[in-house]
């Protein structure tokens, strides 16, 4: 098996919204769209994130009727506190505070408009180390 790119698809209540957030705060680009349906990519590392209505036939049967709950997209970058500072003058709702684990990871969240949690990490030689 050869991977050749990464996505994530989350389902949500307002695609436009997610797709607004993501597109606005953390500059991914719309590829493709349709009826409750949108692609977007970046050209970094970055996975791709597809944005499903809720309730879109495509989902299976069980799972047509949740949304994205539970889980956190993780995106590690470079220059972390000021990535922070940049969303934060930006409007994003930034659900947790920049913190530094002892274990050498820096983190905050924010979180879009239907509840998905973007936890952004920058990793940093641990305390003690």
């Amino acid at each position: 098996m050869n991977i050749i790119a990464s996505t994530v698809s989350l389902t949500v209540d307002d695609v436009a919204a997610s797709s607004r957030f993501l597109t606005t705060h953390l500059g991914f680009r719309e590829v493709l769209a349709a009826e409750g349906f949108v692609s977007l990519a970046r050209d970094d590392a970055a996975a791709d994130i597809v944005l499903l209505r809720r309730g879109t036939e495509v989902l299976p049967e069980g799972l047509r009727d949740q949304c994205a709950a539970g889980l956190i997209v993780v995106f590690t970058v470079t220059g972390i506190a000021a990535e922070e500072e940049r969303l934060r003058a930006e409007g994003a709702n930034i659900t947790m505070p920049l913190r530094t684990e002892p274990w050498g990871e820096r983190l905050f969240q924010v979180t879009d408009p239907n509840g998905v949690v973007i936890q952004l990490v920058e990793w940093i030689a641990p305390a003690g180390a």
